[in-house]
């Protein structure tokens, strides 16, 4: 186990509707220095299907889907003890200051990405922010238990949630 600290910046610009946030980068992600790295991690393919458009695969690519479509992205914690990847290995989580993207943004509903961000969430965040996230499955690999489609049509709510007045 190591103490390891997020290595890099929230993505969101003042236009962004809604946060998504996961609970900490995997070993791939943090390799690559942007979010969902792994191959089989299925967030791009879901946020692809759920705003009917093309998958992107570059970062620069990914950067600009997200801003395109309202979108900020981030993780619940800033660093941890962690093992690999492994979010149930997480030990001595401190939190990420949310605050300045909601500040500087028209963020109107928080997603999480998982029931471990929904917890560090719940436990470091909500009340702070008097926000409350909604949990969605998980798109890691490690959640086999939900199908691409099953997926993607839990994770329309969040194109259902930038088209909604506030």
């Amino acid at each position: 186990m190591s103490i390891v600290t997020h290595p890099f910046d929230p993505l969101y610009d003042s236009n962004s509707k809604v946060l998504i946030l996961g609970s900490f980068p995997s070993v791939k992600s943090r390799e690559q220095n942007f979010f969902y790295g792994h191959p089989r991690n299925r967030f791009w393919k879901v946020m692809a299907s759920v705003m009917n458009d093309e998958e992107p695969f570059s970062i620069e690519d990914k950067r600009n889907f997200l801003l395109r479509n309202n979108i900020a992205l981030w993780d619940v914690i800033a660093s941890c003890e962690i093992t690999g990847s492994s979010d149930s290995s997480i030990r001595d989580a401190e939190p990420n200051d949310l605050s300045r993207i909601i500040e500087n943004s028209q963020i109107k509903a928080i997603f999480v990405n998982g029931r471990t961000a929904e917890k560090y969430y719940n436990m470091y965040t909500r009340d702070k922010l008097g926000m409350v996230a909604v949990s969605l499955p998980s798109t890691s690999p490690a959640n086999a238990a939900w199908s691409l489609q099953k997926l993607i049509e839990k994770w329309q709510i969040v194109k259902e949630r930038l088209h909604t007045p506030l």
